[in-house]
């Protein structure tokens, strides 16, 4: 996945909308898919647009601030490896005002079961 990710942003292409459901496992290759939020962006250059799936996003795109894309998607990856360690995603609440709140606090928990260097 990550080596996906880096290939994207060699070139210039953030995907901005990276999850379980966008990865495809293939013999032993990971492909990511759904490139429907996917732009070209200069590493400098200032994002709007909220997008993605709520779980997924990072603190800044919730709270409505201009953000950089490559750091958008390297925060979609942690989410992901954090629920493929664990079986569940790091930030969950029964509304989306909730979470929201979960997400800009980083309140998050790590199963004791999870090793330190993980």
């Amino acid at each position: 996945m990550i080596d996906s990710v880096s290939f994207l942003h060699s070139r210039g292409i953030v995907h901005r909308d990276i999850k379980l459901e966008n990865l495809i496992l293939t013999g032993e290759a990971i492909k990511l898919i759904d490139f429907g939020f996917a732009l070209v962006s200069k590493p400098d250059e200032s994002l709007k647009l909220l997008c993605g799936t709520p779980a997924y996003m990072p603190p800044e795109m919730l709270l409505k601030k201009e953000y950089r894309g490559p750091p958008i998607d390297i925060w979609t990856c942690g989410v992901v490896f954090y629920a493929l360690l664990t079986g569940g995603l790091p930030f969950t609440a029964h509304t989306e005002r909730d979470l929201h709140k979960k997400i800009t606090s980083g309140i998050y928990h790590v199963p004791k079961e999870i090793s330190p260097r993980a």
